[in-house]
């Protein structure tokens, strides 16, 4: 009976869960504080170096495009002739097509282009001085007159023209550059018809 009393006034103890003091939640919150903000500064910096690779990319296809400059293409159109005399006299018309590349205008001066056949010069005209507008083509109207008889030919006179544009593009209104447009093109004149053929442009 004793037996019995004694194990009734000693009962054991239940296990217990031990909570956290004071000082632990803190330094558990600041661990879980300090992780989220260097979660958010890296975030952070991988958003800055995004935004930084995203306007490389802008700089370089800016400066590979708007900024790069081209030379300006000039060629000859809608050609036409016409006997002025008996004596071989020709009047030469012609479109001087100048083509502009850029994204900036293309300013240039007065240019005297040369007619010749072989190495006998039959004639000059000039282009006027001019600008082609950024990414369009001027259109300017020559005429020339030449003489065929002081050319060697048997009814079809061959004809090369050949000029070379000085100015300038100006981009942005800031950079100016130069450049020379060269026009090399031939042709073929049928004397019996006036018919104009193989024009060809380099």
């Amino acid at each position: 009976m004793a037996a019995e009393k004694f194990q009734q006034g000693y009962p054991l103890a239940p296990a217990r869960v031990m909570p956290r003091s004071d000082e632990e939640s803190t330094a558990f919150q600041s661990i879980d504080d300090h992780e989220l903000k260097k979660k958010k500064r890296l975030k952070c910096f991988a958003y800055i170096a995004l935004f930084a690779v995203f306007q490389t990319i802008i700089i370089l296809v800016f400066a590979l495009t708007v900024m790069r400059v081209k030379t300006p293409k000039v060629r000859l159109g809608e050609v036409s002739v016409s006997s002025t005399n008996g004596n071989g006299g020709i009047r030469f018309s012609a479109r001087v097509l100048v083509r502009n590349r850029n994204f900036g205008h293309y300013k240039f001066d007065d240019t005297i282009a040369t007619i010749k056949s072989g190495d006998v010069t039959l004639g000059q005209f000039v282009i006027q001085e001019s600008r082609a507008r950024a990414r369009s083509t001027k259109k300017l109207y020559i005429i020339a007159d030449i003489n065929s008889s002081s050319a060697n030919t048997s009814g079809v006179l061959p004809l090369s023209v050949e000029a070379k544009l000085r100015g300038k593009v100006h981009l942005m209104k800031v950079i100016k550059k130069k450049k020379y447009a060269d026009m090399s093109c031939t042709l073929l004149i049928n004397l019996a018809t006036n018919a104009v053929q193989d024009l060809n442009c380099k």
